[in-house]
């Protein structure tokens, strides 16, 4: 036999090569995959429902775990009524889904990006960290977690800089939400050189391509993304959600103050609650309020005037006194100095 045709055994087909170690191991691999897929699918299977079977939709809600996400929406936030609202659609979109796909019926991945829209201090990170909660619960989302950019996590300063910083991030918030405040900067039209185009098309080609592992949310002033979308048709379309976050009424941030004001461990005096009102209510009216942001920013500050009064006083301090703010605690901000009562901090 000669050498030729010692090369080519049995009906001109190609001697079959010795796995090496590597091909093994990639092989076990490959059959613990198909093993896993095919379990999967059995289970599928066995979840399924027949024609003529029930569901009960309130029992999933529940034991989705997505109704304790909602109730704390309520329970934490305060207004924000359309929001809320706009939420319980989604889940209820996203559960009927899964119902549907118990009974065999035809289903796609859902469009999940989506725009939030409003005022800086009105909840639209707090909403988009439960948002990943929720899409966890009901499977849409594999972690669940949030990770939050700007411009300058994406965005890179000379070329070749821009690609692997804006598919860094991405590969962070696979599995979970990528959130995005002040989306508009991506785009800087009046700057040929900006390199913010090309983070744009590289998250444009995730959104559509890998939406079933990543869920987008773009945030910002809403005059300015309106903006930010008109000149990016491509990224308006692949967002399916736009939601918009109303600024909170004075009532509505009086109500926002007395929840943080608990959860750090303080009460307001009797005599407090009204100048805390006069505050909320003369504190909306100027520059740069930032709604629930300003507020907090208020009992810091409160807290503050408080510690040290109550430090230098010269009697014995009890519990009360350190849990209780005094209207002095708000009177000594410059938000009262039109009415003649001027203070050390703003």
């Amino acid at each position: 036999m000669s050498e030729k045709e010692n090369e080519r055994p049995g009906f001109g087909m190609p001697r079959p090569e010795r796995p090496s170690a590597e091909g093994k191991k990639k092989q076990a691999g490959a059959d613990t995959k198909s093993e896993s897929n095919a379990d999967t699918d059995t289970e599928k299977a066995a979840d399924l429902l027949p024609d003529d079977g029930e569901l009960d939709l309130g029992a999933e809600f529940k034991k989705s775990g997505v109704d304790s996400v909602v109730s704390k929406l309520d329970a934490e936030l305060v207004g924000l009524a359309p929001v809320k609202q706009r939420i319980r659609e989604i889940s209820a979109l996203l559960l009927v889904d899964n119902a549907r796909r118990r009974f065999g019926l035809s289903t796609s991945t859902p469009n999940l990006h989506m725009s939030f829209t409003g005022s800086p201090g009105t909840g639209k990170t707090t909403v988009a960290l439960q948002m990943s909660e929720l899409l966890h619960r009901l499977g849409y989302l594999r972690r669940g977690h949030l990770v939050a950019v700007t411009r300058d996590d994406l965005v890179g300063q000379y070329v070749g800089h821009t690609a692997p910083k804006t598919k860094d991030v991405l590969k962070k918030a696979m599995g979970g939400v990528l959130f995005i405040d002040e989306a508009y900067y991506l785009y800087r039209a009046e700057n040929e050189r900006d390199y913010g185009q090309e983070a744009i098309e590289i998250l444009l080609q995730v959104m559509e391509n890998q939406r079933e592992d990543i869920v987008v949310i773009l945030a910002g002033y809403k005059d300015r993304m309106d903006s930010f979308f008109a000149s990016n048709p491509g990224m308006s379309s692949r967002v399916a959600h736009h939601i918009d976050f109303p600024d909170f009424s004075v009532e509505e941030l009086e109500d926002i103050g007395h929840l943080m004001v608990a959860a750090e461990g303080y009460t307001f005096a009797p005599e407090t609650e009204k100048v805390f009102a006069d505050y909320v209510r003369r504190r909306k009216e100027q520059p740069r309020f930032a709604n629930a942001r300003s507020i907090r920013n208020a009992i810091e500050r409160a807290r503050l005037r408080h510690a040290n009064r109550v430090l230098e006083s010269s009697s014995p301090t009890t519990r009360d006194q350190l849990m209780r703010l005094e209207p002095e605690d708000f009177l000594g901000s410059r938000v009262f100095e039109e009415s003649g009562e001027s203070g050390e901090s703003t």
